[in-house]
């Protein structure tokens, strides 16, 4: 059979690696053309939360395929769309008033800024200035490289990327420099303050403490700095609570949630506002409407899996599950961080990872013991994509004890392969 001409995304072609083909999955499995079981260690990029084609998500999107597919949502509407905003309302926190619907974690963030620089230019107050953190990863489209690190990633779009304000992350022992910067930032009138909270994704599952990020969003409600929480990944779950916010008992300005909000069986956003940001825009001048959409905003299909979604969230015992698979992960953890080449080994939640020490290679993301590493696991029929020299696992809450046995098996096994350093 001919090779399909797909572009993959973040795949160099040029190195001809193998792509295997994956024929349907079930759980916290993925099953090739040939039958041969792959376990899921990260959720399908951090997606799948409740398992693979979950029956109650998977019903959903077929009753409503056959009732409602598509409809524009600019001055129409539709049940799933309005059940969803009610049931996001009554789930987050209060102060989150409205839901924007979109497409992506992209374009949720892009909403955010957007949205953020609406509101100060519809005040009639010049502030203009985005504040982010180093290392930190909201998307590719062109506002959110912008508000991301730059290097690898972006550097070909440099010339389109506009200017932010960067502060340092708050690593341990240092995060009065980061408070510090950020202080400075918001003094000077920024118009907001973006962060993942708790975990840093792409920039290598970087993690900080609760604490100073309440202390973070204390500083940016001194100055009237928007605080932007993008929890597109560490949303539903996956740091131990709903939101991570909610570990620093504090609430974003403005929100962005996608991935796990359709339990990750098919692409949705929201980014969800204070009233005061949806005030900034509402007036009878049809000049300040807030401009943005898709052609696909809140399709009725994708906001039909989002409720099936919720309502697993609330009737099924969730929290019970998540801490039950944190508490597995971090034995499995402790196992690991006794073997010379593990270093830094952490955990959020569900959410575990480490350093892989290898003498005299560099540790970036394009670094071949990335690569090296990738296909080691793939032979072992195991999805892991490391960051550089970062393994992390995130897999669905479902994954079983075995299965997640089989991952760190394989992780101990190309562990060995590497080398011990003692």
């Amino acid at each position: 059979m001919t090779e399909a001409p797909i572009w993959h995304p973040f795949t160099q072609h040029g190195l001809q690696e193998p792509i295997p083909v994956v024929s349907h999955a079930e759980g916290a499995s993925l099953f090739r053309k040939d039958g041969s079981e792959v376990i899921d260690a990260i959720s399908s990029w951090w997606v799948t939360t409740h398992g693979h084609a979950h029956p109650r998500i998977a019903q959903a999107i077929a009753e409503q395929a056959s009732r409602l597919d598509q409809i524009i949502f600019a001055g129409w509407t539709h049940e799933p769309a309005e059940e969803l905003a009610r049931n996001l309302r009554a789930l987050m926190p209060n102060t989150l008033t409205r839901v924007f619907f979109s497409d992506s974690g992209s374009t949720s963030v892009e909403v955010a800024l957007k949205m953020a620089l609406g509101y100060w230019l519809h005040r009639g107050e010049a502030r203009h200035r985005i504040v982010v953190m180093d290392h930190g990863y909201h998307g590719d489209t062109i506002g959110t490289m912008s508000v991301g690190a730059r290097g690898a990633f972006n550097r070909a779009y440099e010339p389109l990327l506009f200017d932010v304000t960067s502060i340092p992350f708050p690593s341990p022992g240092a995060e009065q420099s980061t408070l510090d910067a950020l202080d400075r930032a918001c003094r000077e009138g920024a118009a907001a303050f973006i962060v993942e909270p708790l975990v840093l994704g792409a920039g290598g599952m970087l993690m900080y403490s609760a604490q100073t990020l309440a202390e973070m969003r204390r500083i940016c409600a001194t100055h009237g700095t928007l605080f932007i929480a993008d929890e597109v990944m560490t949303g539903w779950g996956r740091t131990g609570t709903l939101l991570a916010c909610d570990q620093a008992d504090i609430a974003p300005d403005i929100l962005c949630l996608s991935k796990g909000l359709t339990g990750g069986a098919i692409p949705l956003a929201v980014t969800m506002a204070s009233e005061p940001v949806f005030d900034a825009h509402l007036s009878i001048d049809r000049a300040r409407m807030f401009f943005h959409s898709s052609s696909y905003t809140a399709n009725p299909i994708a906001c039909a899996a989002a409720n099936a979604n919720i309502a697993i969230w609330r009737d099924e015992p969730m929290m019970k599950r998540i801490a039950s698979l944190a508490e597995r992960q971090a034995a499995h953890l402790a196992q690991l961080e006794r073997h010379s080449r593990v270093q830094d080994a952490r955990q959020a939640g569900t959410i575990a990872a480490f350093e892989v020490s290898i003498a005299d290679e560099p540790a970036g993301y394009l670094s071949d013991i990335a690569s090296r590493m990738l296909a080691m696991f793939r032979e072992r029929d195991v999805l892991l994509r490391p960051l550089g020299n970062t393994i992390y696992t995130m897999p669905p809450y479902c994954i079983t004890p075995d299965q997640l046995e089989r991952i760190y098996a394989a992780i101990g096994e190309v562990l060995y392969l590497l080398g011990d350093t003692r």
